[in-house]
């Protein structure tokens, strides 16, 4: 099979990213964490395959993720937990909603990452 054909591997556990659902690019794609630019050129993951960022998705239907160590969100700032919690759960709800939609790749980002992406491609006045 061509490289083009195989889909997004995931690089960590090697495995078919199958699921727009369960990109881990595309969550912190849609968060405003990685920029469009190099969407195309940035290694994808599963999002249960870098638990530091899947445990702030708090949602019913979402396994919860727990972090042991440094990075375990029960030793942050409880504001800045709260504030990651409520980012990328939406980002993760915001997956799901463009999932079966169609739209274009630039439409996919919370509304508040659209508007910063269109501020900086306009540039200073």
């Amino acid at each position: 099979m061509a490289k083009c054909e195989e889909g997004y591997l995931c690089d960590v556990c090697g495995q078919d990213v199958a699921e727009l659902t369960d990109s881990d690019l595309y969550l912190r794609y849609v968060v405003g964490m990685l920029d469009p630019e190099v969407l195309h050129t940035t290694r994808e993951r599963h999002i249960r395959c870098n638990p530091t960022l899947a445990q702030y998705i708090v949602a019913d239907d979402f396994d919860g993720v727990v972090v042991d160590g440094p990075f375990d969100k029960r030793q942050l700032d409880p504001a800045y937990v709260r504030e990651r919690e409520r980012l990328l759960t939406r980002g993760w709800r915001r997956l799901k909603e463009v999932a079966g939609l169609g739209i274009p790749i630039i439409e996919y980002p919370l509304p508040e990452v659209i508007a910063k992406i269109k501020a900086r491609s306009v540039g200073p006045s």
